[in-house]
């Protein structure tokens, strides 16, 4: 009996060390018994993101209505009020609703990942100690976000929700950039799999499915145009959206007609339109969201109409929601996105080039000691990613969904509302224009410069 008791001891001993090395150490046994081994630097991705969006979820969660008369029944949460502790709040309840609360907790998000951008440059493999740090410790960078967000609604509201939103609008152009980068890598991948399952399998099947595709997405596409037609433009007015529209239109039609072109079929075979429709729907998609900015009610009927809201109270946050259609889709756009940034594995070497990743060799995962429902080490000769560009992409994931929830609306200290604004607009139809630039360059790059290779 003495034994037995003394073999569970021992295994108890074995499991909190085990949960302890998870929290405090560098080893992301972060899986459950039954989940297949994984490569370490997908688990640590998956965290990371696993962070963003419990962030992002906190965000939601302050714009939601009713939260407000739920939050002035904490007594420790007003300012003036004393606290359980018996100390004085100086929280300014209305930075903890609406805008300002997502500002707060983006800017706490946007600051985290920087750190980690600045702690892991030049990170070569898992044996340099920042490694350890990227991989592991869970609980103390869990509570590090915590604290960061808590000390961000300290901020005095000052200038710091209008400064914020110029940071916003930069971080999220960036963002929308790397968006159409992945999905150019989506698409390559997409139609370089389905061409190769029919002809392996000497099937007609798989190219009918790419037809079908690709002229479903023609197909969204146009509906989109006549549809921003219909809603953003009238005859007589409304000059900016039919310039947006008619320039974002002929300008899908000339890539569509270059990735067809036969000097860029010989220099890149796996081109098409596949991925000329996939990146035409997104360009739509972006002008549209630049459409809903345009602040004029008679070009834009998504703009708000709000009457007798203005308030002098400093207590009282601005006027915003964001649940509407565009804000949604972007949403569910940012969420794939970002999941895709942590699973992604490509073999394309321009998109890999953009994106500071590399397939890892499979001889290193032959190498490893591989058990079930563990993460093993796959970077101990070279990294599979850059570890401070990943974290870069997350900063600005960060401000990307900052300007979502609040619509790309800009704080007036005035009128305590949020209203939408040119710049907005601007940047999205920018960003827009530069990201069919870059895709026309991924098509014309082995032209122009033939001594390099983009297989």
């Amino acid at each position: 009996m003495k034994e037995i008791l003394h073999s569970g001891d021992r295994r108890l001993d074995l499991s909190l060390a085990s949960q302890a090395s998870c929290l405090c150490g560098s080893a992301p046994c972060i899986l459950c018994g039954c989940c297949p081994s994984s490569r370490n630097s997908t688990i640590s991705r998956l965290a990371f993101t696993f962070l963003l969006f419990l962030g992002v979820l906190v965000a939601v969660i302050m714009l939601s209505p009713g939260v407000e008369s739920h939050l002035y029944k904490l007594p420790w949460v007003c300012e003036g009020t004393p606290s359980t502790l018996g100390i004085e709040g100086h929280v300014d309840c209305g930075s903890l609703l609406g805008h300002r609360a997502v500002y707060r907790v983006c800017f706490a998000l946007a600051a985290f990942f920087f750190l980690f951008t600045l702690l892991m440059i030049c990170v070569k493999n898992s044996k340099d100690p920042r490694a350890a740090i990227q991989n592991g410790f869970w609980f103390f960078k869990f509570l590090v976000l915590l604290g960061i967000i808590v000390g961000a609604f300290y901020i005095p509201d000052g200038s710091f929700t209008n400064v914020w939103f110029y940071f916003g609008v930069v971080g999220s152009f960036l963002f929308i950039l790397i968006q159409l980068i992945l999905l150019i890598d989506f698409a390559h991948s997409w139609n370089q799999s389905w061409l190769w399952k029919a002809e392996e399998r000497d099937s007609r099947c798989w190219y009918a499915g790419l037809f079908f595709f690709t002229f479903l997405f023609y197909g969204i596409a146009l509906t989109a145009i006549a549809l921003m037609y219909i809603y953003y433009t009238h005859s007589g007015a409304c000059y900016e959206g039919k310039v947006f529209i008619s320039l974002n239109l002929v300008f899908c039609i000339c890539v569509s007609i270059v990735a067809v072109l036969p000097k860029v079929q010989e220099a890149q075979p796996n081109s098409g339109l596949l991925q000329a429709s996939v990146i035409t729907v997104y360009t739509m998609f972006i002008t549209w969201l630049a459409l809903t900015n345009i602040p004029d009610q008679k070009c834009n009927p998504n703009l708000p109409t709000v009457a007798n809201t203005t308030s002098t109270d400093p207590s009282k946050g601005y006027t915003t929601q964001w649940w509407d259609a565009p804000s949604i889709v972007g949403l569910i756009i940012f969420i794939l996105c970002t999941i895709f940034i942590s699973i992604r594995s490509s073999d394309n070497k321009q998109v890999n080039s953009l994106m500071q990743t590399e397939e890892t060799p499979p001889m290193l995962e032959d190498q490893q000691q591989v058990v079930e429902g563990r993460a093993y080490d796959n970077e101990q000769d070279t990294v599979s990613y850059n570890y401070s560009f990943f974290h870069f992409c997350l900063c600005l994931a960060s401000l990307y969904i900052m300007m979502t929830l609040t619509n790309w609306y800009r704080p007036d200290d005035v009128t305590r509302k949020m209203v939408s604004t040119w710049t907005a607009v601007w940047v999205k139809i920018c960003a827009s224009w530069a990201g069919l630039f870059l895709y026309l360059w991924t098509l014309v790059a082995p032209l122009l410069l033939p001594n390099r290779d983009f297989s």
